[in-house]
């Protein structure tokens, strides 16, 4: 395992932290299935979300992700910290996302 798989961890540990204290976004992800991959040049990561839930968190990317997260180590790492705030780290073109639009509405419930 690589530090950024530790951090992604860490930030899919908080992500279900919230849902299970939180009602109203537990509401809004349980009915969701979706495929993710974080895409960061010298490693890759995919997961699922569903149910609520992230499973299946692998050091590798899957073909076909419902949602590409494309972005660079030191990028991702401050986005997960919160020194870089995620519409920042679009807008500066840090981070890009390749999905649907709906799809890509869902991930801001992971920062």
């Amino acid at each position: 395992m690589t530090d950024m798989h530790d951090q992604i961890q860490k930030m899919i540990d908080k992500f279900h932290r919230k849902v299970e204290g939180d009602e109203r976004t537990r509401a809004e992800v349980e009915k969701i299935h979706k495929t993710l991959n974080i895409d960061l040049g010298s490693e890759g990561f995919s997961m699922i979300l569903d149910k609520g839930r992230i499973t299946d968190f692998n050091d590798h990317l899957m073909e076909g992700a419902d949602i590409t997260v494309v972005s660079t180590p030191e990028s991702m790492r401050a986005l997960i910290d919160g020194t870089l705030r995620p519409m920042k780290a679009y807008v500066t073109k840090k981070v890009a996302i390749k999905g649907k639009l709906d799809d890509i509405m869902h991930l801001r419930k992971l920062f």
